[in-house]
């Protein structure tokens, strides 16, 4: 298949957009399973895939979140079903008025805005700025790096790094600023925003979409367009919603601050999105994964269950064409630590992703294999592990909350998966308990 790309201009820079995104193999293969379920209209996959791309390709840091911000605002404009409210601390809560209010839990799908990335600090003469950098990446990525500096006047500056300061999550970088003149900085200002000079977001023949900045802005467009399908279903009243949360990379500081700021039922039960570093475990490809722990803690059993029971129903419903990984995914921390350490219940969904953090090749620098110098490269994600997670949220929404039409496609009947799993215990004693009650099984 031949991927066309139509350039676009969005919040002031030129993007390529996919006019055509999925293969016929992957578009067949999704076909039969939204036959089988009808909660994801196939005709609806191209425009996903066509908001992950644009929300992948923004700039976008911790702190500096305002363009995605306004995509997010626009898009939520267009929807006269959808509300949408931010806490003192800028992140967004985006819900369905009147959906099972006082009825059951709210079921929350959550992902975070910002990327590593820089801020201007100072500039320092006619071509030189100095920066800091928000977010994990090897050191040595920095050495020479080539930046885009996204100026307060709307215009892109280009810049190379020429030194950098050791820090684990707030680094300090200088560069110099491209182009002809004698007083290149001009437009610049203290606080702008400047990523990696990167291509803009496309989908390869192979199923790629490779992005500047899939983690995780593939996982906010993702619960977006599950948000967006679950709105639209007629007869189903569950109350699902999506926090769009800031600074996660320094830390979820904007996750801490959602847990506090009110903005968050007390009763809400979360599923954090992520896009994460894959491993030879858990391979791209493979379909979405149940994220059941990350680097610091393991999830929350009961919600996590609900959340493999739901996968295992898209499998059986689709005779095996879904396919789903249960992996903890120990790469990086995950905002459902936070929200769990805040007494909330919280699993996790994820991507497996390549290019962590825009590494390229970080697993041989680890290993001590790369030839060459490392170099900074696209993140990149599977369109069809993509489209499964959207899937698997809209059946997460449409079965675990609220009441559906005549009460099909219900899969628990309970939001509350630690009593399922109380159940399944006792059940289990009242079955075969009987071997430890025979004469022949007493212990004297």
């Amino acid at each position: 298949m031949v991927v066309c790309l139509s350039p676009t201009r969005i919040g002031g820079f030129r993007l390529g957009l996919p006019r055509f995104f999925v293969s016929s193999r992957h578009r067949a293969t999704l076909f039969a399973m939204t036959k089988t379920h009808k909660l994801v209209p196939d005709r609806q996959r191209d425009r996903h895939l066509q908001w992950a791309c644009e929300l992948t390709g923004l700039p976008t840091g911790a702190g500096r979140e305002h363009r995605v911000v306004k995509w997010v605002r626009d898009w939520v404009s267009r929807r006269p079903s959808i509300r949408m409210k931010r806490d003192r601390f800028g992140n967004l809560l985006l819900s369905m008025p009147g959906r099972s209010r006082g009825r059951g839990r709210p079921l929350i799908f959550t992902a975070h805005l910002d990327h590593p990335a820089f801020v201007v600090r100072r500039i320092v003469d006619d071509k030189t700025v100095h920066l800091e950098f928000r977010g994990g990446v090897h050191e040595s990525y920095f050495d020479n790096g080539r930046i885009v500096i996204h100026a307060g006047d709307g215009t892109q500056r280009r810049a190379r790094i020429v030194s950098h300061e050791k820090g684990k999550v707030f680094r300090e970088a200088m560069a110099v600023v491209a182009g002809p003149g004698r007083r290149r900085v001009d437009g610049i200002e203290v606080s702008d925003l400047a990523t990696w000079d990167l291509k803009p977001s496309r989908v390869t023949a192979r199923g790629m979409m490779h992005s500047p900045a899939c983690d995780d802005l593939a996982g906010a467009a993702a619960a977006l367009s599950a948000l967006d399908v679950l709105s639209k279903k007629r007869g189903w009243d569950g109350d699902v919603r999506v926090l769009l949360t800031r600074a996660e990379e320094v830390g979820f500081v904007g996750a801490i601050q959602a847990c506090q700021s009110g903005i968050i039922p007390k009763n809400a039960q979360l599923i954090a999105l992520e896009t994460s570093r894959t491993f030879s475990d858990s391979p791209i490809g493979n379909g979405p994964i149940v994220r059941v722990g990350d680097r610091i803690s393991v999830f929350h059993h009961g919600l996590t269950f609900l959340a493999c029971q739901v996968a295992e129903k898209l499998v059986s419903d689709s005779d095996g064409r879904f396919t789903w990984q249960r992996k903890l995914m120990p790469g990086g921390a995950c905002e459902a630590t936070a929200f769990q350490a805040f007494g909330y219940e919280a699993t996790s969904m994820c991507l497996a992703l390549g290019n962590y953090h825009n590494q390229g090749k970080i697993d041989d620098l680890q290993a001590g294999t790369l030839k060459g110098r490392p170099r900074i490269a696209q993140e990149f994600v599977s369109v069809e592990d993509y489209h499964g997670l959207v899937l698997l949220l809209v059946a997460s929404g449409w079965g675990l909350t609220g009441r559906n039409p005549r009460g099909k496609g219900k899969v628990m009947p309970t939001s509350d998966g630690a009593a399922q799993i109380r159940d399944r215990m006792h059940n289990l004693i009242s079955e075969r308990g009987f071997v430890l009650e025979e004469p022949e099984a007493k212990i004297t």
